[in-house]
């Protein structure tokens, strides 16, 4: 099919809420990266999206909802959702919660899971889309499975192109990093994913987070639990400070080779956390054989960086997934890295 790129404008809004209620594939942009969207209700829609993705059925979904009362019609929360949803919503924090049975969702959003990870994004042209749709988004990252998240169209088109039906162009993503993962389904809440709200954030309104059972590897609770994920077609090598033959390397800090892409120059983490995925897709290219990546501090923003990092580090055989698209995917699409004064967008 002819994906069509839509402008952020209310009649591109409009046409892209009416794909989606007819069943189609939509991406969009929110606050940390484009979602591939579909509604949540449809379960022909939902199966299209791991069809576009080729993604592992067993991989759950978010689904993004336009305020606290959307979400309440889904799933049952408890105090301590509440509280999370007041402080952190709209936001970068998706919530694990059980399923209402009377929610309509479709079971595929939960890869057969009685709980439903759920999120309200803070990004306006998200909000008006789920407005004008009326409906809850099922919305992955808009990229194919186990490749690197896309934060402006252009990473979309350049990975689903073809596959799905439009993509409404709302520019960069501001947050640049997926969304923080907790359950809340059970006594103890527990962090899931890294994201974009630090879990120290998270912890000083709830509490200690428990970390996930080893066990949900094999069959995760939430999107971005896979050993790989996010990963170039090439091999990353971490907490370095010189690149090898053949290598490039991604830079963090003022000690960074002036030559070499930086995640910040300042060392900012909230602008290294927005730079990372289209950093990673510059040097994802012909004629380099791996990405040499310097030291980036586990706090705050910097334990989500990390955790993408691994997982793309981690060899493809890990993830039981078929990785040999990769190998005849062609070059990544070019992109222009941000600059000192656009990373707070």
């Amino acid at each position: 099919m002819d994906t069509q790129i839509l402008s952020a404008s209310a009649d591109g809004v409009a046409r892209a809420a009416e794909l989606l209620r007819a069943g189609e594939l939509v991406a969009f942009p929110t606050e940390t990266v484009y979602g591939l969207g579909a509604d949540a209700t449809n379960d022909a829609a939902v199966a299209a999206i791991f069809a576009a993705k080729d993604r592992p059925r067993f991989n759950p979904l978010i689904v993004h909802c336009p305020d606290l009362a959307a979400v309440e019609r889904l799933v049952e929360m408890d105090d301590r959702a509440r509280e999370l949803a007041a402080t952190f919503w709209p936001g970068a924090l998706t919530l694990v919660l059980r399923r209402r049975p009377d929610s309509g969702l479709s079971l595929l959003v939960s890869a057969g899971l009685d709980t439903v990870a759920v999120r309200v994004p803070d990004n306006p042209f998200a909000q008006a889309l789920l407005r004008a749709c009326g409906r809850p988004l099922a919305a992955p990252s808009a990229n194919r499975s186990s490749e690197i998240s896309a934060t402006n169209s252009v990473h979309v088109t350049a990975s689903l192109g073809g596959r799905i039906a439009a993509v409404l162009d709302g520019g960069q993503c501001r947050v640049g990093i997926e969304s923080t993962v907790v359950d809340v389904s059970g006594p103890a809440a527990v962090l899931l994913r890294p994201g974009g709200v630090p879990a120290e954030v998270i912890e000083a309104v709830i509490g200690p987070l428990a970390q996930p059972d080893p066990k949900d590897a094999a069959s995760p609770r939430s999107p971005g639990m896979l050993s790989r994920h996010y990963a170039p077609s090439i091999p990353l090598r971490l907490d370095v400070t010189e690149r090898e033959k053949g290598e490039a390397l991604l830079g963090f800090g003022p000690a960074a080779p002036k030559r070499a892409l930086n995640l910040s120059r300042k060392g900012d983490l909230q602008e290294a956390a927005a730079n990372l995925f289209a950093m990673m897709r510059a040097l994802d290219v012909p004629g380099i054989r791996g990405i040499a990546v310097m030291p980036i501090p586990e706090v705050g923003l910097g334990r989500a960086i990390n955790d993408r990092l691994r997982r793309a580090a981690t060899p493809a055989a890990d993830d039981g997934d078929d990785d040999d698209w990769h190998e005849d995917r062609g070059p990544a699409a070019p992109c222009r890295p941000l600059d000192d004064g656009e990373a707070s967008r």
